[in-house]
């Protein structure tokens, strides 16, 4: 994931978070479907789209937690 991407995810509200993460996790299934079958070229995408999982759900915890403190 790049900076630019990162920056763009700081600025989204928590819905829109919860619905990226919605997006990005039926994309992990559909993929993970494709290379089970062995019509998926690219296997570094199921690698991609994991990392992007995590990096949503880090900034969903530190906005949770930042709600928290205030």
């Amino acid at each position: 994931m790049k900076t630019k991407e990162k920056k763009e995810l700081k600025l989204k509200t928590k819905k829109e978070l919860e619905t990226l993460l919605k997006e990005a996790r039926s994309s992990l299934l559909s993929l993970r479907f494709q290379h089970a079958q062995s019509k998926l070229k690219e296997k570094r995408s199921i690698f991609m789209t994991r990392k992007k999982i995590a990096q949503i759900m880090t900034f969903m915890n530190e906005r949770g937690n930042s709600d928290e403190k205030n």
